[in-house]
């Protein structure tokens, strides 16, 4: 009974981490994976930045 609670929090933390990563795509927040590395920066996630 332990380990089924310990799983569904386990599940629920996983898909609220989901969800905030998807609704921060969604806003602009998320870069996809750019890591701050400038030098191999396609600038995909800047197109909505003004300069």
């Amino acid at each position: 009974m332990g380990t089924l609670i310990v799983a569904l929090l386990v599940v629920a933390a996983a898909a609220l981490a989901i969800r905030s990563i998807r609704k921060d795509k969604k806003n602009g927040k998320g870069c996809g994976g750019c890591g701050g590395s400038c030098g191999h920066c396609s600038m995909g996630c800047h197109e909505n930045q003004k300069p």
